[in-house]
């Protein structure tokens, strides 16, 4: 059984790669789909429809994180589910929500789960960095 804020984290980031190959549209259709697929509204998903829109909203200053300190990668030219979250993990990390081995532990998890055999390594080494510049590490 998979932890609460496993699953909000998970939510967000499937949200934000829907919503980033949609066009960005407004991200309340792209919850209105995943709430249709759902046919119920749980917790999980309510929770990580607010916390993809609350990094939706930054995601400007988020990736320009992520470029600062992804040697040789273009925001753009990463895979759209790996953008997606570091985007998560990224926004939780610098909010300060929860320890940044936590933050980064659960970004390595979802990277497993739903990116290609390369995205854990690349995804900690983003986030180690970023962590390391806040000095939240």
């Amino acid at each position: 059984m998979l932890r609460p804020e496993t699953r909000v984290r998970a939510r967000a980031a499937q949200l934000l790669y829907a919503w980033e190959l949609r066009g960005r549209p407004d991200l309340r259709e792209v919850a209105h789909g995943f709430h249709a697929l759902a046919r119920r509204r749980d917790r999980a998903l309510e929770d990580g429809e607010a916390l993809a829109h609350e990094v939706a909203a930054s995601v400007d200053r988020l990736d320009a994180a992520i470029a600062d300190v992804a040697e040789h990668w273009r925001p753009e030219r990463i895979g759209a589910m790996e953008r997606a979250i570091l985007r998560v993990a990224l926004h939780e990390l610098l909010a300060e929500r929860a320890p940044p081995k936590v933050v980064i532990d659960e970004a390595i998890r979802l990277a497993h789960w739903f990116a290609g055999a390369k995205a854990p390594p690349f995804v900690n080494g983003v986030l180690d960095a970023v962590a390391r510049r806040a000095g939240r590490l």
